[in-house]
This record gives C-alpha cells, structure tokens and sequence, in this order.
C-alpha cells in the first residue's frame, strides 16, 4: 500500500520526503519493523519511540510518523499531534478496515469479560461459525491460537488480528475491551456490532484518577455500535451508561435479575454443579442450566443470551450451548483430587470479585472456606485493604500471601492489604512465599473444607522485579493434595 493511503485521514502538521512510497508493515517496536516498513513513534509511559528511529531504518523502515522535528532526509518523516492517537487510523487503513468487513463483539467492565466472550466463542462456534477470540487468557485467529499479553492488544497488532479472523474466514470476533484500551485508542476505529457492559468495581485506580474516570472510559464502547448495546441495569455503572445511549440510534438491551429489564433471570438455583434459572427475554421464556456456580454466572449468561438475541441466534442453540460449556480456565475452576476437600482457582483480584467468588463457595460449603490470595505490585493500592477485610470477613480462615509483586516489595503490599483485617480475630495467617501458602491451606483443610485459591486464575507465572518465573497455582496445589 502507498504511503499516502496509509496515512489518509491523519491530520498532518508537515511531511519531509516522499508520500509515493510502498509500505508493506507498520510497527511501533523497532525491532519488528521490516523492509519498507513504516515505523510510528510513540511516546510511551517508559519509552519514547522517537529514540529508536536509527534502529528502525537498520531494520528497513522507509518512513516514520513523528510528534516532533526530525533533522534528516534519509527517510519520509510525517509529523502529527499525537503518534498514539493516529496509530489507530493508520492501522485501520492498512488492514483495510478489517472490523466493517465482519462482525465484531466487544465486552467491557470490571469482572466477567473473559467469561462472556469465552461462552460467546463455544455458542456461535457450535453454529457452525467460525469464531475469533481476542482477551484475557489468549487470541484465537480461526485457525491459531496466541497466549495474550494484555486484556485487550494494541491497535497495530488488534487490527492484524482482525485481518488474520477475515482471511481465516471467521464471521464472528468475541473480544474483551479494556478501559485502558478505550482511553488510550486502541480500539479506535473499530466497529463494533454488539457492546456489552458487564459491571462496574473499583479498579485501575492507579491508571484512572476516579471511578466516574474509570466509566467515562468504559462508556466510550457504546457509541462505537452498530447494532446493540447490552447492559448490565443492576449495576450503578450500568444504570448511568444506560441512561447515557439509552436514546441513541443503536438498540439498547438492558439485563438483570434485581431490577426490571429486557433480560431477566427467575427463580434462581444454585448448587455445586452449576446454576439453574428461568430466563425471560423480550419475546420468550426458557429454563437455563449452566454447569458453573455462582451468581456472577447468571449476571455472565444473561448478557451472552441477549448478545445472541440481538444476533439473531437461534435461541436452542444458545440454551443448549450453556448447558454443555466447560466453563473457563482459571474462573472457578475446580481441582480435581480425592482427598474429600474442594480446591478451586479463579482470578479474582478485585473486591468485587474477591466477594463473589466467596460467596459463591459459601452457597455450596458443607465445613470451612479457606481463602488465599494477594494483591499485584504497581497497580491500584486502594483496593488491598478492601480486599483483606472482604477475604476475613466471608472465610472462616484466610492467608495473605504473595500474587505478583513487580517491582514492589512483597511485605509492603502484605502491610497494605492487613490494614483491612481486624487484628483481635485469630482467622487469619501470613504465609509470603505463595507456595508455601498454598501448601499451608492444603495441610490444615479438613473433610468437606473449601480452598479457594485467589488472584492469579490462568496465569502460569509470577513475576518478582520485572522476571517472569513459571508459577500455577492449580500444578502447586496438585503437588500437595497428592502428598495430603
């Protein structure tokens, strides 16, 4: 693609060399950039791009979008307000605007994105589509599968994926959408058949100045649509977001189980294997059974039923295809032993989802809840002693240990999350190292206990200073139930 097509679009502050030129890659990591590549320079919160322009022409890059002067003519230098805010465009362009050419579904809030988008993926893949899948856990392109790095990729390599789905003949792309994502453009330029917002908790403080902040940003979603809108009318945040589109051109879906809503679940059960209800829509009602506990399952099912009714899809092939889910790797997922105690790992590491996950094994427990669980390093530091006090509060014995700490010291984020915890109860331990925490929980459960083990879910790592070591609760706790 010329150069001049790439950039269509951009508003342009002064260009030095030719716009006639071919490009055949666009980067913002010099050391990925290839022949007649164009390099974007992009001021990051560590990095500045601007400083490894020589290494990109090294690599082959022909041209470069710049936010400041550039002294030399051995490459087109074309320069813009803002590098990162323009990088979506020009991404969009030289994929050829891959998100009008299917249909792509994006799932935004605190808690449950990678749940919807997971159960999404196995309804419409059981319609015989094919079915792309950008989140959490990993990138599906149709064909291939990635692990992910981020909730939601950055929009050169987002829009590449998009184009990879279309040439791997998927009709459908079920993807989380960050706050961080909507605030800093990633997912500028993309459209967006079905939103969907799932709730609203205090998280991202250290990156949002606010909650309100932290909505604004998720609410850019949904004017973004083209067909529907889905939200979560339980939910504070969603009530707001709602009450903001509500009256847009796009149909707006409201789902929940407290208040009136076009989506609704009745009657509600459940058990140890799983949640049952009866399913209200718009035009017919159903009973549901999903084989995964929990009333964040029913808030997660409801928006996955009024995404596939807004999409046309048959709704037997939607019941049916909750009914046979696996559920999703690391959220509530239950370890398999035959010491008669319960072990269970899910991501939760918000209060919000701390509380839930809890109170979900709570409904099942027939003895004790045993909760361990930590906080990471360099994010939010509001929410830790929240989090203390919510594990003491719904477990009979909870253990502070380690999650990941970075680059903070692990007995400082501990510090944090104790102020939380009354110290005059005796239902509470300190294990730091995160194995040994584990093992702890392990060695002192009992017949019918419940071990709920907390923050990292999926994740196959810790990370101590900027080192990434192999780490997964779920292969540690086998290791010691086999020696219980």
């Amino acid at each position: 693609m010329l150069l001049r097509e790439v950039i269509d679009g951009l508003e342009i502050l002064d260009t030095k060399g030719s716009l006639d030129i071919q490009i055949d890659n666009i980067q913002y990591d010099s050391r990925k950039v290839t022949n007649n590549g164009l390099f974007i320079c992009v001021k990051g919160f560590t990095v500045d791009g601007h400083k490894f322009i020589d290494k990109a022409i090294e690599n082959g890059a022909k041209a470069f979008l710049v936010e400041e002067d550039i002294n030399r003519d051995d490459a087109t230098f074309i320069k813009v307000k803002n590098t990162r805010e323009d990088m979506a465009k020009i991404a969009d362009n030289f994929y050829n605007h891959p998100s009008q050419r299917f249909d792509v579904i994006g799932v935004t809030g605190t808690n449950g994105k990678t749940s919807i988008t997971t159960f999404l993926n196995e309804i419409l893949t059981s319609a015989n589509n094919k079915v792309g899948l950008i989140g959490t856990i990993k990138i599906f392109d149709g064909d291939n599968e990635v692990e992910s790095n981020s909730t939601t990729p950055e929009s050169v390599d987002l829009q590449n994926y998009f184009n990879q789905m279309i040439d791997n003949g998927c009709k459908y792309c079920a993807m989380e959408v960050s706050s961080h994502a909507l605030a800093l453009n990633r997912v500028a330029q993309t459209k967006y058949k079905v939103g969907v917002f799932t709730n609203l908790t205090p998280d991202h403080l250290d990156f949002h100045k606010d909650l309100e902040d932290y909505r604004k940003a998720k609410e850019k979603l949904f004017y973004m649509t083209t067909n529907a809108n889905i939200i979560n009318i339980d939910d504070k945040g969603g009530q707001d977001i709602y009450k903001n589109i509500k009256d847009l051109d796009v149909k707006c879906y409201s789902y929940g189980i407290e208040n009136k809503a076009d989506f609704m679940a009745k009657d509600i059960k459940i058990e140890a294997r799983g949640v049952s209800y009866k399913l209200i829509t718009p035009t017919y009602e159903e009973d549901v059974f999903v084989p995964v506990p929990g009333k964040f399952t029913v808030y997660n099912t409801l928006a996955v039923i009024a995404t596939c009714y807004a999409l046309g899809i048959d709704k037997d092939v939607v019941i049916n295809g909750l009914k046979s889910t696996g559920g999703v790797a690391g959220r509530f997922e239950a370890i398999s032993n035959d010491t008669g105690i319960s072990v269970i790992v899910d991501y939760a590491h918000t209060p919000d989802a701390l509380e839930n996950v809890i109170k979900t094994a709570r409904e099942f427990a027939k003895n004790k809840i045993i909760t361990v669980f930590g906080c990471g390093g360099d994010r939010d530091t509001t929410k830790r002693p929240l989090m203390g006090d919510i594990a003491q509060k719904y477990s009979d014995i909870c253990i502070v240990t380690s999650d990941n700490p970075r680059t903070e010291d692990p007995k400082l984020i501990i510090d944090d999350i104790l102020k939380g915890l009354d110290k005059s109860k005796e239902n509470y331990k300190v294990v730091e190292d995160r194995k040994e925490a584990i093992k702890t929980a392990i060695e002192i459960a009992e017949k019918d206990d419940v071990i709920l083990i907390a923050g990292k879910g999926h994740e196959n790592y810790q990370i101590i200073g900027k080192v990434k070591h192999h780490f997964d609760d779920k292969e540690i706790a086998n290791e010691f139930l086999n020696m219980k």
